[in-house]
């Protein structure tokens, strides 16, 4: 079984500062990690490999820097690393993103991809199911556990908000997984003096026949036009409260009214 973990490279959130003139991250300060999420991912790649046999190969779209991330998940004892690098791929959002990391698992061949649900630097959980989308594959997002997988089908739990779904697909297959899912593993001593001798190849964009004009910053249909960090205010909190709960939430009502959130 061929199997695919798409990881991403984000600044180290212990560490993130924000330039005070443009309101933007400075990341040349922040230092970089692995997405957390990515983590389950990797480890839920491996164990289906015990479990079914074949290889997990780890992919990332970002700056050369990426290979010493890539080398951890070799070190967990992942068999392969591909690196996505060019300067054509600089400023892609989300979409362009997905096009590229599709074309990259269809260069690779695979059974199953996976995901970590979402990025911590920008949460928008939209890569993975887009990836599925541009593979024309079908997708289980949230997943906390695999219940059965063989080479056709699989039957997976989704975390809800109101509990969990059970959902079977055919393979291929394209998962994004929660924490929930499992407790990824240390780097092993082996593993690690592997992964200090591999050496992470780098694709551009004409190793995975990619289109340039469905990538960059040029081509993405969204932008980023500022971001900041939130002012706090103090002293501005009013206690709503009532004779019981039909009185607050009238009184709420009013209140609401009144800064003209309700009409």
């Amino acid at each position: 079984m061929k199997i695919v973990v798409c990881v991403k490279q984000v600044p180290d959130t212990t560490n993130i500062k924000v330039d005070p003139e443009t309101g933007t991250l400075k990341r040349e300060t922040a230092g970089t990690v692995m997405n957390p999420f990515d983590m389950y991912a990797i480890e839920e790649g491996l164990r289906l490999k015990e479990k079914l046999g074949g290889t997990v190969t780890v992919v990332s779209m970002g700056l050369p820097m990426a290979k010493d991330m890539l080398k951890i998940a070799i070190g967990m004892g992942a068999d392969e690393a591909v690196l996505l690098s060019d300067r054509r791929l600089a400023g892609s959002d989300t979409w362009a993103t997905s096009y590229a990391l599709a074309k990259t698992c269809e260069k690779l061949g695979y059974d199953v991809i996976l995901f970590g649900k979402q990025a911590v630097d920008g949460d928008t959980a939209q890569v993975g199911p887009s990836t599925a989308a541009y593979l024309n594959a079908p997708q289980i997002t949230w997943v906390k556990k695999i219940r059965e997988i063989n080479e056709k089908e699989i039957i997976a739990e989704r975390l809800m908000e109101d509990g969990t779904d059970v959902v079977k697909a055919s393979l291929p297959v394209v998962l994004t997984v929660v924490k929930e899912i499992n407790e990824p593993r240390l780097e092993s001593l082996k593993g690690k003096m592997r992964a200090k001798k591999y050496e992470v190849p780098t694709w551009t964009l004409d190793d995975i026949a990619g289109d340039e004009a469905m990538v960059g910053v040029k081509n993405s249909p969204t932008r980023v036009n500022k971001s900041w960090t939130p002012v706090r205010e103090f002293g501005k909190a009013e206690l709503i409260s009532g004779a019981d709960a039909a009185e607050t939430a009238d009184k709420l009502y009013v209140k609401l009214k009144e800064l003209g959130f309700v009409k």
